[in-house]
Order: structure tokens, then sequence, then C-alpha cells
């Protein structure tokens, strides 16, 4: 039997682009005053190519501020993927860990190492000739899929009516719209609004964008019950454990919360405290693939469910090598940065049949790269 000779990693590309919104964006925090209008989402794209000509793409992404952050700290150490076998991917993860271990395990640091990550995995699953899905493990060919682009609070509520029943009639399985405003009534109004709207059937999600103290968000889950709420999502600061758990123990309506934490030892101590019902981790914010299917196992061990927070063209793949019937969020804002298009039909997200993440970055992406260097020889 012969051994498969190992391939070398000789070329690395990183590009920071800058995706500018539509339409600019707010939830409760920036109605009350924590922040400004989101107008744009600022992305690190990492490209690796071998010597045996197999490449791969992967990318990790900051809203506000920090994607140069990221765009700096992977520039310094991209360099030592240079002539490593691509197929190792913990020891590679290891080694660029090691190299900006004075920066730390969380936030910049490992969000900088997720595009490379991502990019290790799509590679090898092109090299394996399988979507990333199969090459993991998967348990189902689509997932469950919910929309939130429509349900910002920069909308009237009749906006997010007609845009629910538009997501609705092109597939979409469920609706999330945000809440927490500085009226609590308001908020209310609006949710039995959409709720007549839609139907007492249809997947019903909200998110509070971590607006509340513990006091207002038991209040407002009591008044919700009757309405069936999927999950209730980040009614409180994203590190309060207790609180969450709290609210989870008191409310039959799900808790679900993750997707601000920025590594797994954060979303450890939510599993160990019964913090959320529902995890919604995000693998480019906590540190890539590597990383994420270290926490969905725990997840998994657990009993929870899984609802992986925005980057549906990563997401649809893990969520579909996750045990439990998942669900995957739907946002159509990143289509502009690809080529092709994620299928929805009957509720669900399709997985894609192309090797790897079954992405090619579009030339729009490209012109709206803002920096850009490269590393080794093509």
């Amino acid at each position: 039997m012969t051994a498969m000779a190992s391939d070398r990693i000789r070329h690395v590309s990183l590009s920071s682009v800058t995706l500018p919104l539509d339409v600019p964006v707010s939830d409760a925090k920036v109605l009350t005053g924590r922040q400004q209008p989101m107008t744009e989402i600022a992305f690190l794209f990492a490209e690796l190519c071998t010597e045996d000509g197999h490449g791969g793409v992967g990318f990790s992404y900051s809203k506000r501020a920090g994607g140069p952050a990221q765009y700096a700290h992977a520039k310094e150490v991209a360099e030592n993927l240079l002539g490593q076998d691509p197929s190792d991917i913990g020891k590679v993860y290891d080694t660029l860990l090691w190299a900006g271990a004075s920066v730390g395990r969380s936030g910049v640091a490992t969000q900088a190492l997720a595009a490379i990550d991502i990019a290790l995995w799509d590679l090898k699953a092109k090299r394996a000739g399988l979507p990333l899905a199969k090459l993991l493990g998967s348990y189902r060919d689509s997932v469950r899929t919910y929309n939130t682009s429509g349900g910002f609070l920069h909308a009237p509520v009749e906006e997010v009516k007609e845009r629910a029943a538009r997501s609705l009639a092109d597939g979409i399985g469920g609706i999330k719209i945000k809440i927490g405003q500085p009226d609590m009534r308001e908020d209310l109004r609006r949710l039995a609004a959409v709720r007549d709207h839609i139907g007492p059937d249809t997947p019903l999600m909200v998110d509070a964008n971590q607006q509340w103290d513990r006091v207002s968000a038991l209040r407002f889950g009591r008044a919700v019950e009757e309405l069936g709420l999927v999950w209730i999502e980040e009614p409180l600061d994203a590190y309060d454990a207790e609180g969450h758990a709290r609210l989870a123990a008191a409310l039959d309506t799900p808790i679900a919360t993750g997707e601000m934490l920025s590594s797994v030892a954060e979303h450890v101590r939510l599993i160990e405290a019964g913090a959320a019902d529902i995890l919604q981790p995000d693998a480019p914010r906590v540190g890539g693939i590597t990383p994420f299917l270290r926490l969905a196992a725990l997840a998994d061990h657990a009993g929870l469910q899984l609802a992986p927070h925005f980057a549906m063209e990563i997401h649809v793949h893990l969520a579909a090598a996750y045990p439990r019937e998942p669900w995957v969020e739907h946002f159509e804002w990143l289509d502009p940065l690809f080529e092709e298009r994620l299928e929805i039909r009957d509720g669900r997200m399709l997985v894609p049949s192309r090797p790897g993440l079954g992405v090619t970055l579009s030339e729009q992406c490209r012109r709206w790269a803002v920096d850009g260097v490269e590393f080794g020889k093509l």
C-alpha cells in the first residue's frame, strides 16, 4: 500500500474587503444610543494555493470596528503557512496561535485566524471532491432556515410584514424580528402585528440584541408566552450567563444566545450555567471551523439545539453536520461577494453539492478590496 504524498502550501493571499449595505441598518443598540446605524461590513478573505494546485478560500468579518485589526494580525502570522501540509489543520492552527500567543486566544487574535482556518477546511473538502458538510459527516442534505434581514428596527412595521411575507413566499421557513426598543410596548405591538400577519403556525423568533436588564427581560418573556415563539434571542448582556440561565429556567419560551462570544471557553461557561436552550455560535467569531467543531461537540453532549449566527455560506455545512435538527440564519447581504447562491426550498436551505464551501469570490468582491498582501509564489 502506497502512502499518499503530502502537499504543501505555496501561496497565501489576504484581502481586506468592505461590503457596503444598501440601507443603513438599526437594531436595539442603535435605538438606545449605544451604536450608530451600520452601513458596511468589513471582511478578511484568505485564499490558499498548494504545490499540487489545490486552492481554498475562507473569510471572517466584523460589523463596525475591527476589520482592519483582523487583517493586520493575519498579515503578521500568515507567512507561517508556507510549506505546511494543508491537511494538518490542527497542527497549522496551533502554529498560528503560538505565532500570536501574546495577544491571546479569543477576539481579534483568533478571528484573524478564522479566515485561514476556513480556507484550509474548504481546501481539504475540495481535495476530497466533497461538499464540506459531507467531509465532516452530514446528518442531512438541508437545514431549516429563517430570515432576519427584513426585521430590523429601522423598518416600519408595514415594511417588516411585507418582507416577511415575501421571504415565506420565497421558501424561507421562519421569520425573526428585532426588538429591544426603549418602549417595550412598541416591541409588543410590532411583534403582535407580525404574528397576526404571518399566522400562528409560522415559526417566529425575536432578537433583543442584549438590550434588557434581568427584570425587563423576564417581564417581556412572560408577556409573549402565548405567541409560541421559537426563541427569545440575547435578552441580556452576552456575558451574563447567570441571568440567561435564570430566564431559561423561568420561561417556557426557549432562550437563544452565544453569537457575540469569541471563544470556545466563553461558550463553555454558557453551557455549564444552563444559560441557553439554543446555542448560536458564529464560526468566524470563535476562530474558525476547527474551534466551532469542538464547541458543537460540547453543545450536542449538553443536549442543546444549534442555530449558528450569520455567514450562512459557512454555517449551512456546519449545521448539516450537527446531530440535532438545527436552524441557519438567512441573510442575503453577502450575495454580491460570491458567484453562487444558496438554494431555498420548502422552508429549508439546501447544502450545496459543489466541493468545499461551494463558493467562488465574485469580481465585485475583488473590486471592493481596500488592501491586500501575498506570501509565497503562485
